[in-house]
């Protein structure tokens, strides 16, 4: 792909001629990679999700948009509503970089409701003449008529003393009547940090400091920080940038994770365990949650990553919206489930029981690449058991579960066109429990496998050939017995 000058990275969408635009949209339009059931940008680059709510009776979701190629530039929100998290209204561009301090492009933020209005906290770029950052934070208004209306001046105007301009992401919660966000940051030693702020009027935030964790060198920037309180255990998500890979764990390029525990919010204490990886595949990034219609928590990510060309960049576009996800603690360990609305997009209902050894490998033939599957494990005699969707002669995604480890792997290596640069084709996790469940949502170019119901999940783009349609099981040794409950999901593109 060409190499894009800053200049036309920063040109703003409303001063390209409609012509471009128009020829831009058809080429996209065209792409073979096109999702179906998955938000993706119009045109450009999509990006981390932002201003994730259920207000007033309608769910809006916005995303990070570069509108003019498959890059990272002038960023604006593209916002969409939903009265079901399945079909989508398209707003359009909510928020754009209209002002000196978002000059060079609004950034992620949050939405929150205050005095019966609904408000959005985001971060402004601007870059001065030698192109120093400077990241200030700011609060729209959206009016009765679903208007922007920008505060006049920034809510926090500068990082705290000790921070760089590396100051985003802001997360807007209340507790008790008080306002609070926190802010993805960096500090002078070069270290990702979490800084909390409050507020009682939402105009005049206080400094507060630094949430306290035990990961002091835990990488050089914390980016999408978010809190909650999920069934009795306090919650901190952040996407850490700079962490070295640990075996199995942290093979992309920048994670995104979790710690849990309890959190004294006027302390900035958290005490905490581990950090854990939401997703196990290859592309999940910047994660942000809000509380649905019947007061579950639920989750949206990037399914993509940055500083990585994808293959549907030369088509003009890049990157979707994972699908939303319910978040439940159950036995202390964090579950992700799809939601269940997600139901109304079966169609056409298929269900097949039968064995698999390593004889038998055409389990399970079908043609199609948009679908459900659930694959229930009945009986398990086999030491690995191979699982392959999006396959052909030349080409396959395979799952590999090994009983003895309880490991489960991603292998995209014969998938088709991948990402660049890729530095691994596999991902592993390790199972709390013997697999007895995959649940795949599988699209145009995309997959994800949700592990015994919800135990895991492993996300990832894959850009396969029209032909590479086949579902496959076999086992290394010994027997496996399976039902196979096929979906197809209705082709409604967004």
């Amino acid at each position: 792909m060409a190499e894009w000058t800053r200049d036309e990275r920063y040109q703003k969408y409303e001063d390209v001629d409609q012509q471009t635009l128009d020829d831009l949209s058809a080429k996209v339009n065209e792409s073979k990679y096109r999702q179906t059931f998955h938000l993706q940008p119009k045109t450009g680059l999509l990006n981390d999700p932002n201003g994730l709510i259920y207000y007033d009776g309608t769910y809006y979701i916005s995303h990070q948009w570069f509108p003019l190629g498959p890059v990272h530039g002038l960023k604006y929100w593209y916002t969409y509503t939903s009265k079901d998290l399945v079909h989508f209204e398209d707003v359009g561009t909510s928020l754009k970089p209209d002002t000196k301090d978002d000059s060079h492009g609004v950034y992620s933020g949050s939405a929150f409701e205050y005095n019966n209005h609904m408000y959005y906290m985001y971060t402004a770029n601007h870059r001065d003449e030698d192109w120093n950052r400077i990241s200030t934070q700011h609060i729209a208004k959206i009016n009765a008529e679903g208007e922007i209306e920008k505060f006049p001046k920034a809510v926090i105007a500068e990082p705290p003393f000790g921070y760089t301009q590396h100051f985003r992401d802001p997360k807007v919660f209340s507790k008790d009547g008080v306002y609070y966000a926190v802010i993805g940051a960096q500090n002078e030693q070069g270290q990702g940090r979490v800084i909390q702020y409050r507020s009682t009027d939402i105009v005049n935030w206080e400094f507060q400091g630094e949430v306290h964790t035990n990961l002091d060198s835990f990488g050089y920037m914390w980016e999408c920080p978010d809190y909650f309180n999920l069934d009795g255990y306090d919650m901190l998500l952040f996407c850490p940038q700079g962490i070295d890979g640990e075996g199995e764990r942290f093979k992309n390029i920048y994670q995104s994770g979790y710690i849990m525990g309890q959190y004294d919010i006027d302390n900035l204490t958290m005490n905490h365990g581990d950090f854990f990886e939401l997703d196990h595949g290859f592309d999940f990034y910047a994660p942000q949650t809000f509380i649905d219609e019947h007061g579950q928590r639920v989750l949206i990510g990037w399914m993509g990553l940055p500083e990585i060309n994808y293959p549907s960049d030369v088509d003009g576009w890049a990157h979707c919206l994972t699908i939303p996800r319910v978040l439940s603690i159950e036995a202390g360990n964090l579950k992700q489930r799809p939601v269940k609305s997600l139901e109304q997009l079966r169609i056409n209902k298929e269900t097949a029981l039968g064995y698999a050894n390593k004889f038998t490998r055409q389990l399970y033939p079908y043609e199609g690449r948009q679908y459900e599957l659930i694959i229930d494990i009945l009986e398990n005699d086999s030491t690995e058991v191979y699982f392959e969707v999006r396959t052909s002669k030349t080409q396959t995604t395979l799952i590999t579960y090994n009983k003895k480890e309880q490991k489960l792997t991603l292998d995209r290596s014969e998938s088709g066109l991948l990402p660049d640069p890729v530095d691994n084709t596999t991902r592993t996790t390790y199972l709390d429990t013997p697999l007895t469940q995959l649940q795949l949502f599988i699209d145009t170019s995309s997959v994800e496998i949700f592990c015994n119901d919800g135990e895991r999940v492993m996300t990832s783009r894959i850009f396969t050939d029209d032909e590479a349609t086949g579902i496959k099981t076999s086992t290394e040794s010994g027997q496996v017995y399976l039902k196979f409950t096929k979906y197809d999901l209705k082709d409604e593109e967004v």
